[in-house]
């Protein structure tokens, strides 16, 4: 039996965690948390496996912080935006995108990328 990945979702508007919360379920894996703002998020990255980053949250803020200290644990994240590459920090636009609106297939294939076997043999 294989061990779920847990995913941590990062997402201000609360009926599109829910769908992604459904999407993970769906493909099989963990949500390992959802958070709405920076400091939720960096409360929680411990508990993932992975990542997926809305770009802008809640209050004007930005997930750039997020995506820092997940790239500095080594922690896959795929970037969630409505918008286009040019609204991805110029640190992070090397990483996989995962454009609005979701389909599960589009979500399936992000986390693909991110994730395989070897990667998290160790966990």
């Amino acid at each position: 039996m294989s061990v779920r990945k847990r995913i941590l979702i990062v997402e201000d508007e609360p009926l599109i965690a829910m769908m992604l919360e459904d999407f993970l379920d769906a493909l099989d894996y963990q949500v390992a948390g959802t958070a709405d703002t920076v400091a939720s998020a960096l409360a929680q990255i411990g508990e993932c496996d992975a990542a997926i980053l809305d770009v802008n949250l809640r209050a004007g803020e930005q997930s750039w912080p997020i995506a820092d200290k997940l790239a500095e644990l080594g922690i896959p994240f795929v970037i969630a935006t409505g918008g286009g590459g040019d609204m991805i920090a110029e640190a992070h636009r090397d990483r996989p995108a995962l454009s609005k609106p979701f389909t599960m297939d589009s979500v399936e294939k992000a986390l693909a990328r991110l994730i395989s076997p070897a990667r998290f043999s160790d966990r």
